[in-house]
């Protein structure tokens, strides 16, 4: 049973995605709230997450700073970040800030459920736009800022998610397990924290 906390400012979004994983099984919607605030102060200390789903655009604290809010109340925590936002230096920021994983909310809800299984089994999520986003900071145009390139693999596996290749097609494709396509997109995600940790804050990458 993944146990799921939603923050989401937009009223019909936020009822909508609390609607339809109510309805799923072998998901239980504990919290919902509209902004950062008011999610943490409703936080009850026997309610434990396993993933929390939230919105980048928020009022008052942004996704981006709840993630940090999120992962130092509860480390084990997995946050996906939704957000209409698909710019790099967004993308960084919440990865670097310990989200693991980042969909459009153009993302149909049952992509949504798709991800967030994918979290919860040890892997990460990567949407095909974002995949877009993550090969243009590998691009060599900008080798001074990779201290650890993909590997040929992975970036096999990120070519197939631009694409818009599901992992059990990705899987079949590079003829390797599902579980060895999500732990390729998580090592992706580990380079892009170790690597552009500091010049993310800075704000440097656009």
């Amino acid at each position: 049973m993944i146990k799921l906390g939603i923050i989401e400012d937009d009223d019909l979004i936020r009822q909508s995605l609390s609607d339809y994983f109510a309805g799923e099984a072998g998901f239980q919607v504990l919290l919902c709230a509209s902004s950062v605030e008011e999610f943490m102060n409703a936080w009850e200390d026997d309610h434990y997450f396993d993933i929390i789903l939230s919105d980048i655009g928020l009022p008052h604290l942004s996704g981006i700073e709840g993630v940090r809010l999120i992962k130092k109340r509860a480390p084990k925590c997995q946050v996906l970040m939704l957000s209409v936002y698909n710019d790099t230096q967004r993308i960084f920021q919440s990865l670097c800030a310990g989200a693991s994983g980042y969909v459009s909310k153009q993302t149909a809800f049952a992509k949504i459920k798709e991800a967030l299984s994918s979290i919860y089994n040890g892997g990460a999520f990567m949407s095909p736009d974002i995949a877009r986003k993550v090969t243009d900071y590998f691009n060599p145009v900008h080798p001074s800022k990779i201290q650890d390139p993909l590997t040929t693999r992975e970036e096999q596996v990120l070519h197939a998610i631009e694409e818009g290749l599901t992992n059990k097609i990705i899987a079949e494709r590079l003829n390797i397990s599902i579980e060895t396509v999500k732990t390729h997109v998580k090592k992706i995600y580990q380079k892009l924290e170790v690597n552009s940790r500091l010049d993310i804050v800075r704000g440097k990458y656009k």
